[in-house]
């Protein structure tokens, strides 16, 4: 009997060390443990005024001209109130209710039934199943990557309906923006919300949930890493890919089309604008098997952030340069054509490479060649929570010799152009650039942090070879 009790005890803590661990290795995942003051301000600041930011921009637009100040002095001068404001915006439709349940369920389709068949004839393209990053609890989820599939069949049947079919006008998007608006808003917190209680009450992997105790950041952050449902329908994937980043380039050649519908034209500006931006899409699809590797997968946890956030804020922020153009159509002179090109090529080039360099570095282990010469690196060691010493090497030659994180360097230069096409008049084609700027200098904190706790003494080594984290020589 004090046999069996001792084996019990010792099962017990046993038990007890396993969960200790799982929660020391996931402190390091995506998000806190403990929320502080800051940080729970900071939530709460976002899930009441994001949305109205959002409204805000698309409202100014279609009430006064892409003109952010106007709004504003129209309510505090007595000229206007809300409700005045308010009764001009266009509500919710069936139809823009239809459009956006035929879109969404278009694009589940495509995702979850028509495995990936462009990898077949495609060379250098990595599509099919592939393995995403070990999670904290030690699961290696697989992913069917078919993006690039999606993009391709979504806009062949677009063009084929602009120039044969005329089913609808390519000016619908526009024409029921916002609209639409409501019906990205209802799936972004229907799907924020079903992720939380998914999260308490049937979670995809238990292991890989996180609780606060706190009920305004778990359901801004999330509380399940990878939720599931099925075998294949993965929410991060599906809504950090589709339908937000399909329908960006579908977004701009409605608004082209708007423009050539209204001004009898479409300047260089809005080409520059699609074709910029169109490089983007292309390369996140291109490269989807490589984001399976990226922060948002691999530690970001599905909530609010990411689920409002891909249905909401990026189709609708991203895309305010084509938006802008409509209500301010812009011919660019040559020289500033050409610049605007120019630095957004460069800046795509730089990314690409950049990423492509560490890339190829952690491929072949270091046995390999950067810019003609075999890369240098500084070896770091770190240890696991159940005391196995693991080795890494961190580059320090290449792009990656000039700064820390000079692939979002190269991406900021990029954002630069898409607003540069838009001229000097009006400061809301250049939020993106004040966003994306505030958003990347965040991840390389966020990220630095992380491998800093991991790292320790080799990562100061590291950055004393390495000083500058985006501009060499200023930051």
């Amino acid at each position: 009997m004090a046999g069996h009790q001792e084996k019990k005890g010792a099962e017990e803590r046993k038990h007890q060390n396993m969960q200790n661990d799982t929660k020391a290795s996931q402190g390091q995942w995506g998000r806190a443990w403990e929320v502080d003051w800051f940080s729970l301000a900071s939530i709460l600041f976002l899930l009441m005024f994001a949305p109205l930011i959002v409204y805000y921009f698309i409202m100014s637009c279609a009430q006064y001209q892409c003109s952010l100040t106007d709004p504003l002095l129209d309510l505090l001068m007595g000229n206007k109130h809300l409700s005045d404001i308010w009764n001009r915006t266009p509500m919710l439709t069936y139809r823009a209710a239809a459009i956006y349940s035929l879109w969404i369920t278009f694009q589940v389709v495509l995702y979850m039934f028509i495995p990936d068949f462009c990898h077949k004839f495609l060379p250098g393209y990595v599509g099919g199943v592939q393995e995403g990053a070990v999670t904290p609890a030690g699961v290696v989820n697989k992913y069917e990557i078919n993006g690039l599939q999606a993009w391709i069949i979504t806009h062949v049947l677009w063009f084929a309906n602009a120039s044969c079919f005329h089913f609808f006008s390519p000016t619908i998007i526009f024409d029921n923006w916002i609209p639409l608006l409501w019906c990205a808003n209802i799936l972004g917190y229907a799907v924020s919300t079903f992720a939380m209680i998914k999260g308490y009450f049937f979670p995809t992997n238990a292991k890989d949930c996180k609780f606060t105790g706190n009920f305004f950041y778990d359901y801004m952050m999330g509380i399940e890493f990878n939720p599931r449902i099925g075998k294949w329908f993965d929410f991060k994937l599906f809504f950090n890919g589709r339908p937000g980043i399909v329908a960006w380039t579908l977004i701009n050649l409605s608004f082209a089309a708007k423009q050539q519908e209204l001004y009898g034209e479409v300047t260089n500006s809005m080409i520059l604008v699609n074709v910029l931006q169109g490089i983007y899409v292309l390369d996140f699809f291109w490269n989807e098997a490589w984001y399976l590797k990226t922060i948002d997968i691999c530690h970001d946890h599905f909530g609010w952030y990411l689920g409002w956030g891909d249905c909401v804020w990026l189709p609708y922020l991203y895309t305010l340069q084509g938006l802008y153009l409509v209500y301010h159509p812009v011919q660019l002179c040559t020289a500033h054509a050409a610049g605007v090109l120019t630095l957004g090529l460069l800046g795509y080039y730089i990314f690409r490479m950049t990423n492509h360099q560490k890339d190829l570095f952690r491929r072949t282990n270091g046995n390999c060649r950067i810019w003609g010469k075999k890369p240098e690196y500084i070896e770091c060691s770190y240890t696991s929570v159940d005391g196995t010493k693991y080795y890494s090497k961190l580059m320090t030659s290449g792009f990656w010799g000039w700064a820390r994180h000079f692939n979002y360097t190269g991406d900021l230069m990029g954002s630069l152009a898409y607003c540069l096409a838009c001229g000097f008049e009006h400061i809301l084609p250049y939020f993106y650039i004040i966003y994306m700027t505030i958003l990347l200098t965040h991840r390389c904190i966020r990220d630095e942090h992380r491998c800093s706790s991991k790292y320790g003494k080799d990562w100061k080594r590291y950055t004393a070879v390495v000083p500058y984290r985006l501009l060499p020589g200023i930051f």
